[in-house]
């Protein structure tokens, strides 16, 4: 014992006094003290609309998540209501049939997305909706912008966002998130809103998108995979960056955006901690296909406790200050915070 008391006067000594594991000894006191946190409140739920009716279509690299018809939308956003989420993302399927050299089906105001939009408001006016603005989802090559001579055009790319933003807020949509990573898009769909009488449209920049291994799951779930023809590199940022990330946002703040993303989310939590210092805006995290397989795929085998990586890999993203995330685990984190 008298050993026992001199060790602990010598850690008193090298300490001050000060036993930081007093705050951790049990459930109620880590909460207590809890820096960050993620609540219902932070989450945004990406869902994938496909054309027909019927039971939800699984992604089959993406274990748990499902293509849903228009109806099936609606349930999924009734669900969403219910837990408490604040908005969804919605993001088309579109077959091979639609798909077109200038992503036709973008600007077309009866499109899945459009349908679905208003579809949703009609029945859950009380939810948010984001709407994607790019073309990948609706061109032949698998590109966000149309394609000349194997170069990704960016004026005439921004012409046919303007259009897009447009049809989708008059469809309904509440927020505007151009992720196609044009020059000078932000500055045109502002614009382009209020032109139409949208101002009260939001615009949330996908403005530190980078390009990553981590999007395949995605390309998958919207029917991209096999359309993209070489890779993004041109216009999504490159991996090694991180100053432009800052000029990036800059310039869409600049330009109007009303909040940023970073995008992928978790290889990039030094972006993200980065963009919030310095501009002190709205800024979320977009946890990408890639991060949610990864995870799900490794807790399927057993490797880790999928719950705990799930509410783990959130907490860091608001431990770098992020506002909101994107999640496709956001149901469930929304059922496992209710069921607390």
């Amino acid at each position: 014992m008298k050993n026992d008391a001199t060790l602990s006067r010598t850690i008193d000594q090298i300490t001050g006094g000060t036993r930081l594991r007093r705050l951790r000894q049990s459930e109620w006191a880590r909460r207590l003290v809890r820096e960050s946190d993620v609540g219902v409140n932070d989450l945004i739920w990406p869902i994938f609309v496909r054309e027909g009716d019927g039971a939800p279509e699984p992604v089959a690299s993406m274990p748990g998540v499902f293509r849903y018809s228009v109806r099936g939308c609606v349930e999924a956003a009734q669900r969403a209501a219910e837990l408490g989420i604040p908005v969804v993302a919605l993001f088309p399927f579109t077959g091979t049939d639609l798909r077109d050299e200038t992503g036709s089906q973008a600007v077309n105001p009866d499109n899945l997305v459009c349908r679905a939009t208003r579809a949703i408001k009609d029945a859950v006016p009380e939810i948010g909706i984001l709407c994607d603005v790019a073309l990948d989802p609706y061109t032949s090559h698998g590109h966000d912008g149309l394609v000349r001579d194997g170069r990704i055009l960016n004026d005439e790319t921004v012409e046919v966002l303007c259009r897009q933003a447009v049809v989708q807020a008059q469809a309904g949509c509440d927020i505007i998130g151009p992720s196609d990573m044009m020059d000078g898009r932000v500055a045109c769909i502002r614009a382009a809103l209020d032109g139409a009488g949208l101002r009260d449209t939001m615009i949330m920049s996908y403005a530190a998108k980078y390009a990553s291994a981590f999007y395949g799951p995605f390309r998958d779930a919207v029917g991209s995979t096999g359309a993209l023809k070489g890779d993004k590199r041109t216009y999504q940022m490159d991996m090694g960056n991180t100053d432009e990330a800052l000029r990036e946002a800059a310039q869409d703040i600049a330009e109007g955006a009303d909040m940023i993303m970073v995008k992928p989310g978790m290889p990039y939590l030094d972006i993200l901690a980065r963009l919030v210092e310095e501009f002190r805006m709205p800024t979320f995290a977009y946890q990408t296909s890639g991060e949610y397989s990864v995870i799900m795929a490794a807790a399927q085998n057993g490797w880790i406790d999928g719950d705990r990586a799930m509410f783990e890999s959130l907490r860091a993203f608001k431990r770098a200050g992020a506002s909101g995330i994107l999640s496709y685990f956001s149901p469930r984190v929304a059922e496992a915070l209710r069921a607390r």
